[in-house]
């Protein structure tokens, strides 16, 4: 079958069948691999970083001289969006590609991709931006780590609106895959919630394949409405088939499972109705952290009792006297941290080098060539997830969106002593029982507040399990 053959096929499949997504790694091996998403948002994820602006985008209110392409690509409804549009309140800019849709069904009127505390919207629109500071357009930069960055919008069923009527109208000019009609553009700016400073920011991946985990994600706290009659021509009016097909395949039901958080934490910018989060440690101190691991005392780091490595732990009591002291005899100024970091970072040909692009098309190519000498192509997806996860996992605690895990610490450490590294493991492994522990007992607290619109998680019934500290494999992320 042709490339197009096939990717129509696995569509059909995700459409027809509950568990089509999961033979997308068959053909996309990244689908199957770390940082993948969507996710949801548990309130144990979230960190508050009062740092985080809020979302500033630029030229989305659009002349109506323009003309924007309205399209049915056969997996969802996208609309065309010039590059004049971008986000200005990031590192780089990022330039607005096109927007889409991912909802339920006429049945179902659930069809968020991502959820928060397991609550699913109505549907999710997708604004889409490339990394325009460091790559031309979209194709260039999809399979980069940084090539896009992505707002998400929650979709619920209320009031009737204006905005998304704009094109919602024309839904029976795209009823069949791959057709296409022109609209009138619009102001775009009024498709996003009004509260812009409120929402979820994480690393994460496209949410269909090829799954490259590409995306800085930023998905509005806040939700929109529109009405049930609006819902309904998302729902009801399309199909995935084409229009000379004798067989229609009705669109819908088009979002993908939540994907395991693979130690990444969710960083928000609102504190307001969450009871007691943790706020997000700051670049500095994790950098500090990385440099340890490098080149520091590996036993001094496990006697700290690893609350720089597992932002989630708090000091544990009787250990603040005996942390004062060690930064008193060993540790250094942050003139001379920042020296240092600099002068013993990690040379540019390892893999742990930050301000390396990533490009994952290559990544899968090199690991592709290795494994086919040794006839051993099945392995894609668990290979690729061990190359691509350590580095991924190091970028994104660097900036805060992730915890350590401890195969990327393994990674870091490869050549220190063994008795040193031996220990460090062992005090992780303490510090994760103690992690457990507390959430156990806060759990049984009755007395404890609930968090208004982010009920409590729950803890899972096999607390051994979850106090190994392992990576997970395939068979225990599928859905």
């Amino acid at each position: 079958a042709s490339p197009k053959a096939k990717h129509y096929l696995l569509f059909i499949l995700f459409f027809t069948g509950p568990d089509g997504e999961h033979n997308w790694s068959s053909n996309y091996p990244f689908c199957g691999g770390a940082f993948q998403s969507p996710i949801d948002f548990q309130t144990q994820l979230l960190r508050y970083d009062p740092n985080l602006p809020p979302i500033q985008v630029q030229n989305y209110n659009l002349a109506t001289k323009e003309q924007l392409t309205l399209s049915n690509n056969g997996h969802s409804v996208q609309l065309s969006l010039p590059s004049h549009m971008y986000i200005s309140s990031l590192p780089h800019r990022y330039s607005a590609a096109q927007l889409h849709f991912h909802w339920g069904s006429s049945n179902l009127l659930t069809g968020s991709e991502h959820t928060v505390n397991g609550k699913r919207f109505a549907g999710e629109m997708h604004v889409v931006h490339f990394n325009s500071d460091k790559y031309p357009n979209i194709s260039m930069a999809v399979d980069k780590h940084d090539g896009l960055a992505v707002l998400g919008v929650f979709i619920e069923i209320g009031e009737f609106n204006p905005a998304f009527d704009k094109f919602f109208k024309y839904m029976n000019g795209i009823k069949y895959r791959d057709q296409k009609i022109q609209v009138t553009a619009f102001n775009i700016h009024a498709l996003l919630p009004a509260r812009l400073d409120e929402y979820y920011r994480y690393d994460g991946s496209l949410t269909t394949p090829p799954c490259y985990p590409s995306v800085l994600w930023t998905v509005f706290r806040r939700p929109v409405t529109i009405s049930r009659k609006q819902f309904l021509a998302l729902a009801t009016a399309l199909y995935a088939s084409y229009a000379q097909e004798s067989t229609t395949v009705p669109l819908h039901g088009n979002y993908r499972k939540p994907q395991i958080a693979d130690n990444r934490v969710v960083l928000v910018s609102f504190k307001d109705g969450l009871h007691g989060i943790l706020s997000a440690a700051s670049p500095f101190q994790r950098k500090q952290v990385i440099q340890k691991l490098l080149v520091g005392d590996l036993a001094d780091l496990a006697d700290e009792g690893l609350y720089q490595l597992l932002p989630k732990l708090s000091p544990q009591p009787g250990k603040d006297k005996k942390l004062k002291k060690t930064k008193k005899q060993g540790h250094w100024s942050q003139a001379t941290q920042k020296k240092q970091w600099s002068k013993n970072k990690v040379q540019s040909n390892t893999a742990f080098d930050t301000d390396k692009g990533i490009c994952f098309v290559s990544l899968e190519e090199n690991v592709m060539h290795k494994l086919e000498r040794y006839h051993a192509k099945g392995l894609m997806v668990e290979a690729l997830r061990e190359v691509v996860f350590p580095e991924l996992n190091l970028r994104s605690y660097l900036y805060c969106r992730s915890d350590l895990d401890l195969q990327t610490i393994r990674k870091l450490i490869q050549g220190r002593s063994r008795d040193e590294a031996a220990e460090l493991e062992q005090s992780l492994a303490e510090a994760m029982l103690k992690k457990m522990r507390r959430q156990i007992n806060q759990h049984r607290n009755p007395n404890m507040k609930t968090t208004i619109g982010h009920p409590q998680a729950t803890i899972p019934k096999d607390f051994n399990s979850a106090l190994t500290y392992h990576r997970p494999q395939r068979a225990e992320w599928e859905d």
